[in-house]
């Protein structure tokens, strides 16, 4: 029904919003190309920095986790109990974290 009577203020806003729109001269598809671009650096930089701090704490990590192995060696019998058995390989290790490396990656792509 409103559809069909329209008083004076109806029509001074349909003359309103009728109008062409504004010439952006490409100024829209430059901001959504910025922004694309940000949220791409956003989804590589988290992955390639845990990859980056992941090759730099190999070794000394490596090396704190051989030390602790061998004091807990040293230790006598009695006061440590055998842990060689419930360690587990670098194959697991090696594998676990590429896992949680692709979930996080793919968890983080979904998100956006």
């Amino acid at each position: 029904m409103a559809e069909r009577i329209k008083d004076e203020q109806d029509r001074l806003l349909e003359s309103m919003f009728e109008s062409a729109p504004v010439a952006d001269d490409g100024f829209s598809k430059q901001i959504v190309g910025r922004i694309r671009r940000r949220l791409w650096v956003r989804r590589i930089t988290l992955p390639a920095a845990v990859l980056l701090g992941s090759l730099v704490a190999y070794q000394p990590l490596a090396a704190l986790i051989k030390g602790v192995y061998q004091l807990l060696l040293s230790m006598p019998g009695d006061l440590v109990p055998s842990i060689s058995g419930s360690l587990p390989s670098l194959q697991l290790i090696i594998t676990g974290a590429l896992i949680l490396f692709v979930t996080l990656f793919s968890l983080n792509m979904l998100e956006d």
